[in-house]
Order: C-alpha cells, then sequence, then structure tokens
C-alpha cells in the first residue's frame, strides 16, 4: 500500500508554528493532519504528501517561523511505517 511521507515542523510558541503553518500549506500541494501541544511552550504540526512537496513545505514553514520565533526541528519521513499512525490521530491520514 503506497502511503505519503509525513512531515513536522516543531516551534516553541503557537504563533511561531502558526507562522510556519500558513507558510508550508502556500509554499507545495501538502495537507495538515493536525497539531500537538508538547510542553514546555513546544507545539508541532504534522503534514502529508509527496516527499518533495513535504520538503519544500517544512523548508519555507522554517524560513518563515525563524523570522517569527524559534523553530525546534524539522523533519521529513518518506515512508513512515504503517504502525506509526498508532500514536494518534494527529499524525493519521
Amino acid at each position: 500500500m503506497a502511503q505519503d511521507a509525513l512531515g513536522m515542523i516543531e516551534t516553541k510558541g503557537l504563533c511561531t508554528l502558526l507562522e510556519a503553518t500558513d507558510a508550508a500549506l502556500k509554499a507545495a500541494n501538502v495537507t495538515m493532519t493536525g497539531y500537538q501541544s508538547i510542553g514546555s511552550g513546544h507545539v508541532a504540526a504534522f503534514f502529508r504528501g509527496d516527499v518533495a512537496s513535504l520538503k519544500a513545505a517544512v523548508d519555507a514553514g522554517a524560513d518563515a517561523a525563524k523570522r517569527v520565533g524559534e523553530v525546534i526541528a524539522v523533519q521529513v519521513i518518506p515512508r513512515p511505517h504503517d504502525e506509526l499512525q498508532l500514536l494518534g490521530k494527529w499524525i493519521s491520514a
């Protein structure tokens, strides 16, 4: 079964994450599947799409977020394992 790649952007602060998410969604054809508050002000947004689109989206999102606040992490997983979706519906397609 072909599965979309998984992209993530983690920032410190919700306003920074909103800036990152807005830029990411405008930059490429990706879908935001949710977000998660991690603690200590850290929040992460999750995206699905093809690898090239996700790479472009999370890079654009991280660049936009750096102008507003602090980016903690950016990651693209090209072929996430099916059981990774068991972590919660915030990353499921």
